[in-house]
């Protein structure tokens, strides 16, 4: 007769993955540690981040959806491109209140770097010639956005004024990144298509491909902190 316990079926739990991001306020990013490497690699991500916008620009082939909401933006409004960034940008910030969102080096980063990264790319990068060079200035451009914005966020020095949005969504209603990113950049294009925003090929592919590859990257980018620094862990 066999003894109990090597027949009886034990019950284990398996314990959540950990969450990636730590809800930090901007002194604790700080005190946080890996200081140097966080903020090389916010500086790199930040920087890429831009490039990358601007290599989609130069395709051709349809913009990203927070830059279709900005045309759309500008064209009702009847204001000018940088205008009609900063009001969203405005906008997007005073929903960080609901959400909870905590600024960071990162928020402040985000205004001064992608900007300059790409205005400095555009100045550098040429046109496609030909339909098979646009197509290749897609597909990098949306991998490069993907991998850049995911460096940023997971060198946990706060985020965007857009990517704020994502990240609070993702604390509020624990659904997956994909998920979350996805939904918000088929709002916004949609948004923007609306009220006059041009919409094409690549802005479809952007914004179905962008929150899966957010999610993708995230994990495997995004510097670990002490759990015992977090006011609150968030974004899986």
């Amino acid at each position: 007769m066999a003894h109990p316990a090597s027949t009886a079926h034990v019950s284990v739990q398996a314990r959540p993955d950990p969450p990636v991001l730590t809800r930090l306020n901007a002194l604790a990013q700080f005190r946080a540690g890996r200081t140097t490497r966080r903020v090389l690699q916010l500086l790199v991500g930040l920087a890429g981040y831009g490039a990358a916008v601007m290599t989609l620009v130069r395709s051709g082939l349809g913009a990203a959806g927070w830059n279709v909401l900005t045309e759309g933006t500008a064209t009702a409004l009847g204001v000018s491109f940088g205008w009609a960034t900063n009001l969203i940008s405005l906008s997007v910030l005073l929903a960080w209140i609901p959400l909870r969102e905590l600024p960071g080096l990162g928020t402040l980063l985000n205004v001064a770097v992608v900007g300059f990264a790409a205005d400095a790319t555009a100045a550098v990068l040429p046109p496609p010639q030909g339909t098979l060079t646009a197509i290749a200035y897609l597909v990098l451009g949306l991998v490069a956005l993907a991998l850049f914005d995911a460096l940023y966020l997971g060198a946990q020095f706060g985020s965007g004024p857009r990517d704020g949005i994502m990240t609070g969504l993702v604390r509020l209603t624990r659904l997956p990144v994909a998920a979350v990113r996805t939904g918000i950049d088929v709002a916004v294009a949609g948004a923007g298509w609306l009220m006059g925003g041009t919409v094409g090929a690549g802005t479809v592919l952007v914004t179905l491909c962008m929150g899966p590859l957010v999610g993708l990257f995230l994990p495997r980018v995004a510097v670990r902190l002490p759990v015992g620094e977090a006011e609150d862990r968030h974004t899986r």
